[in-house]
């Protein structure tokens, strides 16, 4: 295993000097999973339009744009592209989340964190019904980066 690239010699921490990077175009894909009763994902499917999951959706597009204000060592980046897609399963909701920049560090983070943030959204409402809820499989599924 290498080296934390957060931590020096001494074990102090430091934001990582990314100023000498060429800047590229970079994407990563980011997926959780919200496990629940089969009850709960079925009165989440029986919503209607504008519901909790467009409510998910939304906070895990704004929670990407504020990762760097989340986790202190983090860049913050000009993102091109954030999407959040939920999709209602027998017994979870799936979120897949990805982000986009064209910039010298890559969004893994901006993707977990919007992942994350959209499933905790969905948790919150329905908390009420379903104490049981499980947040879980939080991974990052798919990184690139390619020439700007």
């Amino acid at each position: 295993m290498s080296e934390l690239s957060h931590v020096d010699e001494s074990g102090r921490v430091h934001m990582v000097d990314v100023g000498g990077k060429e800047a590229s175009r970079r994407r990563a894909v980011a997926r959780a999973t919200l496990r629940m009763a089969p009850e709960t994902a079925a009165r989440l499917r029986e919503l209607p339009k504008g519901d909790a999951l467009t409510t998910a959706q939304v906070a895990g597009i704004m929670a990407a744009k504020r990762t760097s204000e989340l986790i202190p060592l983090c860049h913050p980046l000009p993102l091109t592209h954030v999407d959040v897609e939920l999709s209602v399963a027998e017994a979870a909701v799936e979120i897949s989340a990805s982000a986009e920049t064209t910039a010298q560090t890559g969004v893994e983070m901006e993707a977990l964190v919007a992942a994350t943030v959209a499933a905790l959204t969905v948790y919150d409402m329905a908390k009420a019904v379903d104490s049981g809820m499980e947040l879980s499989e939080v991974r990052l599924a798919e990184k690139t980066k390619e020439p700007a």
